[in-house]
């Protein structure tokens, strides 16, 4: 058996669409424009890459988008007074503060001075209070990519046993938090494995949705898998650089020989990140909608 893949390319594209066509009614209907607004401190090369990624993203979908480039040595004072302006701009719905931040930056204050509103990152501890007792307003970005992915590829969640590798705060317990919860997308039984677990192939080897967010290159091999498991990969190593300087990225997973094993996983790259940033826009929308008043 070879797994089918599940494309996050082509998952995403779908949603973008779909994305696409709410705000040009939106605005035909309502002259309502989402606004994200992303921070960068800094010139970190992946940094840089993924703001691009994201400031593109949102002017195709007809996002109006502002960017702002600050120093790395730019201070908390500094960031916060800019997080104030931009919680009171009407024009922006959605704030984002690229990480990984420099060292001098409490990631904590600033995630609580974001407007839980326009926190679409879900950082705020509001935020992450509210997605675990199931009525959040927006779901973090990587765990709802993973979530839309399983759907819309057919995979049942209900009554799965899930094992999620990892416990970070932006992948592993938001997951875990995400598909235990008590509706028809998730009802998941969850088993969350980290650097402390005794033996980590005894549980995702009960896995029928294995998710693996360790940040190790091939972490995962073939026999710790069952068969026909679905595998979804959430790592990106870096092995090295192509001849035009982009970054060659591999998962978490041993792809090569897992395909074999499982009856679906996402590849690295081409999987859950082209996702990760269209969640961000539709968090975005969806904070445009409830400034607006336009939810129910």
């Amino acid at each position: 058996m070879t797994a089918k893949l599940i494309s996050g390319k082509e998952i995403a594209a779908q949603i973008r669409e779909e994305i696409k066509q709410e705000v040009l009614q939106l605005k035909a209907k309502y002259n309502l424009v989402p606004g994200l607004a992303t921070v960068l401190l800094g010139a970190n090369p992946g940094s840089l890459s993924y703001i691009s990624g994201k400031e593109k993203t949102a002017k195709e979908l007809g996002f109006y988008s502002a960017r702002i480039d600050l120093p790395e040595a730019t201070s908390q004072k500094e960031l916060l007074a800019i997080i104030g302006k931009l919680n009171k701009d009407p024009q922006i719905h959605g704030i984002l503060v690229q990480e990984p931040r420099p060292e001098h930056i409490n990631a904590g204050e600033v995630n609580s001075a974001i407007d839980p509103k326009k926190d679409v990152d879900v950082f705020h501890p509001v935020n992450v209070g509210r997605l675990m007792l199931g009525n959040a307003d927006f779901l973090p970005c990587t765990p709802a990519a993973i979530q839309q992915m399983l759907l819309r590829s057919g995979v049942q969640i209900d009554g799965a046993e899930v094992v999620m590798v990892g416990r970070s705060n932006i992948v592993g317990k938001p997951m875990a938090n995400l598909l235990l919860q008590n509706n028809t997308s998730a009802n998941a039984t969850v088993t969350i494995c980290h650097t402390h677990t005794r033996d980590v192939a005894f549980h995702t080897r009960r896995a029928d949705i294995l998710i693996v967010a360790a940040g190790k290159l091939k972490y995962i091999t073939a026999d710790m898998i069952k068969e026909g498991a679905v595998v979804i990969d959430v790592g990106e190593n870096q092995i090295g650089t192509s001849k035009s300087g982009k970054r060659i990225l591999r998962g978490d997973v041993d792809f090569e020989n897992v395909k074999e094993k499982a009856s679906m996983i996402t590849p690295v790259p081409g999987g859950v990140g082209p996702m990760t940033i269209t969640m961000l826009m539709l968090n975005t929308l969806k904070a445009a909608k409830i400034a607006a008043e336009l939810t129910e």
